[in-house]
């Protein structure tokens, strides 16, 4: 084991757009050559959208209606959101905690862009593909099972694809923490362990989170990003509650957004300045 000290403050930081780009570019390649993975992907979150409609129709009841969703949005909430994982990317990826563990990021680190924007711009290229692929292939099958909630105010049209975008960059910013959590522990495993349990509780995947005590519901949007990732975008799609609800999840996303990318940025930074490298 040895400690490297690396310093980026004399680093030019400034935009390279063009670099940015093709790494976005190069992130949507690479995801598209794993065409059988994805068909899985697919097949397995229609089968899991099934069984999570037929268990959350069940608490709907006689009544037809629970927490401001009908039979309608509770299907859209469901099928919009097993496409949405394949967007998002709820599952961290460990392949920065390995590389930080070997000590491979070091040869990351000596290139002349950031290397938070560098994973961002990958990752949204990723994204890209998910949302032609792994959330329409969902949402199609869900429209041919179920009667699925259209929105009826052209604003959400607008509105729900830049609130996939910021919600797409809450979640990176949440597993780019997980994983550079390995620069003080070498092992990630816990972090990541924990972030695939909440996000998937607490982010809206398994129910939606105002089917807790409005107070609960509210506290957890202000003061966590995890509803961030799946519950708000879900909300401005199925239009539950007036238009003023869809501008205050998407205000509070951008929010989370921004303080995500900040911690991002000033935990790479500390990393950066004292990494113990082991093993390469």
């Amino acid at each position: 084991m040895s400690v490297l000290r690396i310093g980026r403050e004399s680093t030019d930081e400034r935009p390279r757009w063009p670099a940015y780009l093709a790494f976005a570019a190069a992130g949507f390649r690479r995801y598209a050559t794993y065409r059988q993975a994805m068909v899985a992907a697919i097949f397995t979150n229609s089968i899991f959208g099934f069984l999570r409609t037929a268990v959350l129709f069940a608490t709907l009841g006689a009544a037809g209606a629970a927490a401001g969703y009908d039979w309608a949005r509770l299907a859209t909430f469901v099928w919009a959101g097993q496409g949405l994982i394949g967007v998002v990317q709820l599952w961290a990826p460990t392949e920065l905690a390995d590389r930080i563990r070997t000590g491979d990021v070091v040869a990351d680190l000596l290139r002349p862009v950031d290397p938070v924007w560098r994973e961002l711009a990958t990752d949204l290229g990723r994204a890209g593909l998910g949302a032609l692929t792994r959330f329409a292939a969902p949402i199609l099958v869900g429209a041919l099972a179920f009667d699925l909630y259209v929105p009826r105010r052209a604003a959400t049209y607008a509105l729900f694809p830049c609130s996939v975008l910021l919600a797409t960059v809450v979640c990176f910013g949440c597993r780019y923490l997980v994983n550079a959590a390995a620069y003080w522990l070498l092992d990630a495993r816990g972090p990541l362990l924990a972030w695939t349990l909440l996000s998937g509780v607490l982010g809206g995947l398994y129910f939606p989170i105002w089917f807790l005590p409005p107070a609960g519901a509210l506290a957890l949007i202000v003061a966590t990003p995890f509803p961030s990732v799946l519950q708000l975008s879900l909300d401005i799609l199925v239009e539950r509650g007036p238009p003023w609800h869809q501008l205050a999840g998407l205000a509070v996303q951008a929010l989370w957004a921004l303080v995500m990318l900040g911690l991002c940025r000033a935990v790479q930074r500390r990393g950066e300045r004292k990494l113990i490298v082991q093993g390469g």
